[in-house]
């Protein structure tokens, strides 16, 4: 034993070197994936913008919220339990589609107690459109990949968003109390920065959250464009809603939180990590097997997963509650959607339909008709059997093209 032992630390050495000297050599390929991660050094991460704060915003304190603003904003109020009464402006890059009711109602209070709101996303909660008379389209490039930015107020030239294949505008707005900000430019120019007033704050929505991505920030001078979105905001301290979430109740005294991930994106870090790893198991293996005695054999758990939802099944199929189990369907695939394809749901329209089968990359016949089944489904007072299995066979092939 003790001369096989070096061996296996001597082989073990060799594949972790090999093993490190591949992962360095190794071609990366550049992840697109709009993250909107304050964290993330991506091209569509915003980490520049996220560290540039505390020079735009020079003696304000810079707080990074974690949490729902429903359990954040009314834990640090006037009568909540937290450390501080937050005033200031809230600021959300992407990624808004999180935000529940609750939410929404204490963000415009926050508003309403003379704070602002800053939202840059391709779309808002149903909420922020019925509470402040808004609606937004889309318009698809039919031409390039390129729409040109523009700011109303500030002497800021034109600056262009690449990697483009549309853009979100304003079709509905107070013209009379809403203030117009910026425009986006494909074909037309449309409005895609607005100004709202709200209560004794403001509420500013922006269409075109990639501006704030690394990738447009570091080239050219594109940052003149973001640096002037944000100069619409007073100086007074910020709240910037983090990509990270915690989704259990707020106690008051939390704010930021470690993350191993950063570590694992650095090949150094995580080579060293792994070796660690591997060198800590092979010295349990062989300290254990020289030292412990033998362990008895439990049987694990049996897993009962596909019997319950057997039994599950048959009891909507004896109650014959066709209803109940068509509408849970459609909100599953509904909420997959969301997940996947990081799309509003609210409204099924056409609009909607255009969108999926751009992300999705389907016909756009096909998208067309189950979601105008869905449609038909929830306008149905009473379902049957025929329903549930034609929904069923629309969502079968959605997912099998």
């Amino acid at each position: 034993m003790k001369k096989v032992l070096p061996l296996i630390f001597v082989i073990a050495a060799i594949i972790v070197t090999a093993s490190v000297v591949i992962g360095v050599k190794r071609t990366k390929t550049v992840d697109w994936e709009e993250s909107f991660d304050e964290r993330s050094n991506k091209p569509y991460g915003v980490s520049i913008f996220y560290k540039e704060l505390p020079r735009l915003f020079k003696d304000r304190k810079i707080r990074t919220v974690f949490h729902q603003p429903s359990s954040y904003l009314s834990a640090n109020s006037k009568d909540g339990y937290g450390e501080h009464v937050a005033q200031g402006s809230y600021i959300i890059i992407g990624n808004s589609d999180y935000l529940e009711d609750e939410s929404v109602d204490e963000l415009l209070d926050f508003v309403d107690n003379g704070n602002t709101l800053f939202i840059s996303d391709y779309y808002f909660h149903q909420k922020i459109h019925d509470t402040l008379g808004i609606d937004t389209k889309y318009i698809e490039n039919q031409k390039d990949s390129i729409s040109y930015q523009y700011l109303k107020h500030l002497n800021i030239d034109e600056i262009t968003i690449d990697k483009n294949s549309g853009d979100n505008y304003f079709s509905y707005f107070d013209t009379i109390n809403h203030k117009v900000l910026g425009y986006s430019k494909i074909d037309y120019k449309h409005v895609n920065f607005i100004e709202v007033p709200f209560g004794e704050g403001k509420i500013l929505l922006h269409l075109e959250p990639k501006a704030f991505t690394n990738y447009n920030i570091l080239k050219d001078d594109r940052y003149k464009y973001t640096e002037g979105l944000i100069s619409y905001l007073p100086d007074n301290n910020v709240y910037y809603d983090s990509y990270v979430k915690i989704r259990t109740g707020y106690n008051g005294d939390v704010e930021k939180e470690s993350n191993l991930g950063w570590f694992l994106d650095q090949i150094s870090f995580k080579w060293a990590w792994f070796t660690a790893i591997i060198f800590g198991i092979l010295f349990m293996i062989f300290n254990a097997k020289r030292r412990q005695r033998i362990i008895k054999i439990i049987k694990p758990l049996q897993n009962t997963t596909i019997a319950f939802v057997k039994t599950i099944s048959n009891l909507y199929i004896e109650t014959k509650d066709y209803k109940n189990l068509i509408t849970k369907k459609i909100t599953y695939f509904l909420e997959k959607i969301r997940i996947d394809f990081n799309l509003d749901t609210s409204v099924l329209n056409d609009d909607f339909i255009t969108k999926l089968a751009l992300k999705t990359g389907k016909k756009k016949d096909d998208i067309k008709k189950i979601i105008n089944y869905i449609n038909a489904l929830q306008n149905k007072d009473e379902l049957f059997e025929n329903h549930l299995i034609t929904l069923n066979k629309h969502i079968e092939a959605f997912y099998s093209n």
